[in-house]
């Protein structure tokens, strides 16, 4: 299994890094629509949809980014966009922890299908956005992500006593979820170090939050700490309601692409959001 992810992880990197370094944004706007597509493709099948009814859901949504893209979206304006998305994400980490796994069963499909393609949809559009607002940008806002993630994981490991939400992920306690914040704003600062030296060109997403003062810098921090950890418990939760571990096998050793990306679904549009305040 190990060396199964060691080799997963290398061919992604292989493909992505190159993307994500190449001055032109059309690479890394391709491999972003492949994942989202890859993505598409495991929630319709997570909600019920078999064989090539998944991969017809795929496939309206990727041609409409990829329409999208073509028609000279992405340069556009999508703050109404980002202001759905947050109400949307807000909703629902309260609705669905609340109702538990059960209850997502009893939403209409189309519902269930509709919302989680446009929230992949806003996430990928987020992504390549955030990616054109500079590397340091995109870069802050995924290592925000990934430290969350590995914070919690290392305290709750050594402190976890109190389940978060024993129902969906029984893995996660508060102790873990306050050590990811913990490090994340310990992230935050170095990242704000980093850009006062003017290596890069461009602000990471940090120094954009100090910039509308201390206050709203701490909250948007504790804020998007929370909402990669509302990302995260959903997609258990549709898993568990659907009944398997994995959102797929797309990805030998990982699981599949929601798995990879879950936490990064409500982070990216929010952290698009906080900016255009």
């Amino acid at each position: 299994m190990l060396k199964q992810r060691i080799i997963t992880a290398v061919l992604l990197l292989l493909v992505l890094l190159p993307a994500l370094f190449y001055p032109a944004p059309a690479p890394f706007v391709v491999v972003a629509l492949v994942l989202i597509c890859a993505g598409a493709w495991e929630w319709a099948r997570l909600n019920g949809q078999k064989g090539g009814r998944a991969l017809a859901w795929a496939a309206v949504t990727t041609a409409g980014l990829a329409l999208m893209w073509w028609s000279g979206g992405l340069d556009a304006d999508w703050t109404v966009i980002w202001w759905v998305t947050a109400v949307l994400w807000a909703v629902l980490s309260i609705v669905l922890p609340i109702k538990g796994v059960t209850a997502w069963q009893t939403w209409p499909v189309a519902i269930r299908l509709v919302l989680g393609l446009f929230l992949l949809g806003a996430a990928w559009l987020a992504l390549v956005q955030a990616k054109a607002h500079g590397l340091p940008f995109l870069l802050s806002v995924l290592t925000l992500v990934w430290a969350a993630d590995i914070f919690a994981y290392v305290g709750g490991k050594t402190m976890g006593r109190h389940k978060l939400a024993p129902s969906i992920s029984p893995g996660k306690t508060w102790e873990g979820a306050i050590t990811g914040a913990v490090g994340v704003l310990a992230l935050a600062f170095g990242w704000l170090w980093f850009d006062g030296q003017g290596w890069l060109d461009g602000l990471s997403l940090f120094s954009h939050l100090r910039n509308l003062g201390w206050p709203w810098f701490v909250a948007a921090v504790a804020a998007l700490v929370a909402m990669s950890v509302v990302g995260d418990l959903i997609e258990s939760l549709v898993k568990r309601s659907a009944g398997v571990k994995d959102s797929s096998r797309l990805l030998p050793g990982h699981g599949g692409v929601l798995d990879r990306v879950d936490a990064l679904l409500p982070v990216l549009p929010v952290a698009m959001w906080l900016i255009s305040l």
